[in-house]
């Protein structure tokens, strides 16, 4: 199952030629994330109340074209991998006006338990481990 995330782009984003700084996509990709959680019914705080985090491991993009000031950017999330102890997000990343990719990228993440020890969510937490199983891109 995909997710949908809309931003517009904020003047104090972009650098000096204008167009938005290439770490500013890792931040909208982490905000994107964190309101796919809330919309399956999984944000950070229930999470954090059942002793899980997901920590991230590793990001990879690859920049096709830039957005400006007061563009509105579609991110279409999902997830790629998942196995009770790691999970891959997909990310798509366009422009709403024009429709061109922005960006294509994922991050790959691993659950933990409070103490930031590695845990099996299939084992840990099995609720949460079947809304991600059951999100998985088939």
């Amino acid at each position: 199952m995909e997710f949908i995330f809309e931003r517009k782009i904020n003047y104090y984003e972009t650098d000096r030629m204008g167009v938005v700084h290439h770490s500013n996509y890792i931040r909208f990709m982490e905000e994107a994330r964190c309101s796919w959680l809330e919309s399956i019914q999984m944000p950070f705080a229930l999470l954090e109340e059942n002793n899980v985090t997901i920590p991230v491991l590793g990001v990879n993009c690859s920049y096709k074209y830039h957005v400006t000031f007061e563009d509105t950017i579609k991110i279409k999330l999902w997830v790629k991998e998942y196995s009770g102890v790691r999970m891959t997000i997909g990310y798509d990343i366009t422009d709403k006006k024009t429709g061109k990719t922005i960006l294509v990228g994922e991050t790959k993440h691993c659950f933990t338990d409070k103490n930031l020890k590695p845990i099996n969510l299939k084992k840990y937490n099995s609720d949460f481990s079947n809304k991600f199983q059951n999100l998985l891109e088939k």
